[in-house]
């Protein structure tokens, strides 16, 4: 197994490093940089200034208004923002986030530090991309932890007691309510119960923003832990409720083929209970195909399922950061995050294959033909 984890964790890096190389590319000819969206804030600012002031200077203005930079010419600039605004200003935002340097020494630098794990600055929070990383890690482990355990622990054993249960009337009710859950999208789900339970037009019994109430930061730990789990309750079946159907029909389909095969027939020809035939037999087996889903349920849900989440609970969790580095365009936190995102999801698929191993010792990765 040494040698397997070993060769796991060298492909590690060229995997990181074509998924950075490939969105930073992406990233070149996207338009609207940081650039452009700052010199879009000062032209922005700038205008409302003169708006206040047009009154006043629109007849000493006159035609020149369209005269010079305005217009565009001379200015010297590949920014479209540009116009009107004083190159040597431009000159200076470039410089102020590390565009005056060609592309391949800024991707040189970028990957020098993601190797030290440094992951630059924001370029609009001006705070390091790492602190900030671990500023939000809190929410959006609770989400993703809770909701994936939540999942886990209510879909397996309904999907287990469906197989065992094959076409009666158990079997259909729950396949109609997993499937109506499945059909709602998460964010809608979210505003229904902040209608009815969070002080909408109906009952307030559930708070509506963040993780803790602002008199607890102090307070007891078990009086923080029951606070938390109020802030969470919302929140979480706001995930989970899409994420039942799959795993439970994953989880049936898989018992249900493993119960008709030989191997069962026989431990019950021999004597074997059911209880005995379905988890000291079938369930190892069946359990495989579950697993290998769970790395990538876990990492869904941890960084992206729960944006619209975040938002409408006031969450402010790794989601909404990196859905608002992107619209800012801001490049270092992007890169930072899509870093620490893909080194989680590659570390999580090597977790699954060791996983494997324990639930069924027969599988040897070692083994070649």
């Amino acid at each position: 197994m040494g040698a397997y984890l070993l060769r796991r964790l060298l492909l590690v890096v060229p995997t990181l490093l074509g998924i950075i190389l490939i969105n930073f590319a992406v990233a070149q000819f996207a338009p609207g940089g940081p650039v452009e969206q700052m010199l879009a804030e000062l032209k922005g600012q700038a205008g409302s200034t003169l708006g206040r002031l047009s009154g006043e200077s629109q007849g000493e203005l006159g035609p020149q208004r369209r005269s010079g930079n305005e217009s565009g010419e001379g200015s010297g600039t590949r920014y479209r923002g540009a116009r009107g605004l004083d190159p040597a200003v431009v000159a200076e935002i470039e410089k102020a986030f590390g565009f005056d340097k060609p592309w391949q020494d800024r991707l040189l630098d970028m990957l020098w530090g993601y190797a030290r794990f440094d992951l630059g600055r924001s370029l609009f929070r001006d705070r390091p991309v790492s602190q900030l990383i671990l500023e939000k890690l809190p929410v959006s482990i609770s989400l993703g932890l809770w909701s994936t355990l939540i999942i886990y622990l209510v879909s397996i054993p309904l999907g287990i007691r469906k197989a065992v249960r094959d076409g009666s009337r158990f079997d259909l009710w729950t396949s109609a309510v997993v499937l109506v859950g499945y059909a709602i999208p998460g964010f809608l789900f979210a505003i229904l119960l902040v209608v009815l339970f969070a002080g909408g037009s109906f009952l307030q019994w559930f708070p509506l923003r963040g993780l803790l109430s602002p008199d607890m930061q102090d307070a007891p730990f078990l009086e923080r832990a029951a606070d938390y789990a109020w802030h969470m309750v919302l929140p979480t079946l706001s995930l989970v409720i899409g994420g039942f159907a799959t795993l439970t029909m994953l989880t049936k389909n898989a018992f249900l083929d493993e119960i008709h095969k030989q191997y069962t027939v026989t431990a019950r020809a021999k004597g074997a209970g059911e209880t005995r035939v379905l988890y000291g037999h079938v369930f190892r087996n069946a359990m495989l195909l579950i697993i290998a889903g769970f790395p990538a349920t876990l990492i869904g849900i941890l960084f992206t399922g729960a944006l619209l989440v975040e938002i409408i609970f006031s969450l402010d969790g790794l989601g909404l950061l990196g859905f608002e580095a992107a619209m800012r365009r801001d490049y270092t936190l992007m890169f930072g995050t899509l870093y620490v995102f893909t080194l989680l999801g590659l570390i999580m698929q090597i977790v699954g294959d060791f996983t494997y191993t324990l639930v069924d010792p027969r599988i040897d990765f070692e083994a070649r033909r």
